[in-house]
Formats: C-alpha cells, structure tokens, sequence
C-alpha cells in the first residue's frame, strides 16, 4: 500500500519590493494622466493599475497631491535637463541653434510627457508650499531658461524669459489640446508643424549677424 500522494501548494509569489513597489504606482499614475487626464487618476484606480491592494498606495504617499507632486517633481526634472543640454550646446551651435534646440527641447518634452506637461503648471494640483521638491525642480527648470536669456542678451531679464517661454509654451499647448492638434491628426504632419515653426521663431528671435551667416556650414 501507497503513502497517499501529497499535493504542493504553488509558492506564493513574492511581495514587490518597496522601491519597485513605488516606481510602479507612479508608473501606474502616470500612465493613468496620460490616457484619461488628471479627472480620472484616484488612489483605487492607480492601486487597480499597479495591481496592488487599495491600501498600498498610502504607504508611499499621503493622498492623490502627494502622487501628483511627485510626478511634477520627476517633470520639472526632465524639463530642466533638456533645456541644460540645449545651453551646453550654446557655444558649439550660435543663437539661433540655441532658441531652435531649446524650443524643441520643451516642445518635444510637452509632446512625449502630455500627461505630466499639463499638470505641471497647475498649483491647485499641486501647492509648491507643501511640495519643496517640485519647485526646486521648478526654479531650475526656469533657471535654465534664463541662462538661456543670458547667453543670447548678455544678462538675464524676466521679461524676455517670459517671451521665449510663452512662444515655447504656447506651440506645444496648441499641439496638444489647441485647435492645431485637431487639423494635424497625424504626428509626422505635426512634428513637421513644430520642425517649422520653431525653424520661424528661431530666425526672429535670433538673426544670424553677417559673420556667422558666412561662417554657417
């Protein structure tokens, strides 16, 4: 006679780690903002998209703002690195490359983070008092832009910051949620939109003297 054969559970598969655990929720949340827009991203519906229990999410962040803030933060990041590579570039490329590769820098960021970008200038989504890390991403992302300014006018000046930055913001606003996004359908139809207007800009804002129109390749 037989020993009866025991069956063996399924090993339990294991608990996420707690840093992977994070990233995913913000994977999840900034997933979520990209599809269906800050409305719909709530504490059950980021926990239902990380595949995790509703209560996980709390142990990494407070609430909804805390999630949005960290997103902001991680925004504000990418924003201010790209905007740095365009004036590392500076001395390389002249003026006009630089507006050119700094228009582009943050249209093309607005355009592959649209979730992110549209919350990123909200402070009723997320209140710079109570978040620190997202306005000193923020305050460095605005740096870069005036030492933008600086290289191209010798000083810094709020004012044509605030011109440069309104141009830039502007076109990837338009391209995203403005009346241009529904008349280009297609992305090489809209990247091709960008390509010139920044091209047009980037000429206005900063004309070639006579010395490096001859010495442009």
């Amino acid at each position: 006679m037989t020993a009866p054969t025991r069956t063996r559970a399924a090993p339990r598969a294991a608990k996420p780690a707690a840093p992977d655990l994070r990233h995913r929720i913000l994977e999840a949340a900034a997933d979520l903002l990209r599809e269906e827009g800050v409305a719909a991203l709530s504490m059950r519906e980021v926990a239902r998209r990380a595949g995790v229990t509703h209560q996980a999410p709390y142990h990494h962040f407070a609430d909804r703002e805390a999630i949005l803030a960290e997103l902001v933060t991680g925004g504000f990041a990418m924003l201010a690195d790209r905007l740095a590579r365009a004036n590392d570039g500076a001395t390389r490329h002249g003026a006009r490359r630089l507006v050119y590769e700094a228009g582009r820098a943050y249209v093309d960021f607005a355009l592959e983070q649209p979730g992110r970008f549209r919350i990123m200038f909200r402070p009723e989504l997320c209140d710079p008092a109570r978040y620190p890390a997202a306005a000193a991403e923020g305050d460095r992302a605005h740096g870069e832009l005036m030492r933008m300014v600086t290289i191209l006018h010798g000083a810094p000046d709020e004012a044509l910051a605030t011109l440069h930055w309104s141009q830039v913001h502007g076109l990837a606003s338009l391209m995203l949620d403005g009346g241009l996004a529904d008349k280009m359908p297609s992305a090489s139809v809209r990247r091709a939109h960008v390509e010139a207007v920044l091209q047009a800009y980037a000429a206005i804002a900063a004309p070639e003297s006579e010395a490096e129109s001859r010495s442009a390749p």
